[in-house]
């Protein structure tokens, strides 16, 4: 992920700023995916593990990025609550 647009990019939702999600969130993530539990916030089963994700600052909510893109939409983001269930 580019530092210069991490930089000027936010929430759409939350207008925080966002950061790379760290090893063990995107693993529990990655968990949360394999194990066909999780949805995101358009109710779509998330099906794809991710190799990257943005992370809003408060938390809450994760943004995939998929071939280095960051998909900033609101129906494409999981809410983390989602993945600690």
């Amino acid at each position: 992920m580019d530092k210069n647009l991490l930089d000027i990019i936010c929430c759409p939702v939350t207008r925080l700023p966002l950061e790379l999600a760290d090893a063990e969130r995107l693993e529990s993530l990655n968990a949360a995916i394999r194990a066909g539990d999780l949805r995101n916030n358009a109710d779509e089963v998330v099906s794809d593990v991710l190799n990257e994700a943005l992370i809003s600052r408060d938390g809450r909510l994760i943004y995939p990025i998929r071939d280095g893109i960051p998909i900033l939409l609101e129906e494409e983001s999981i809410s983390w609550n989602r993945v600690a269930e």
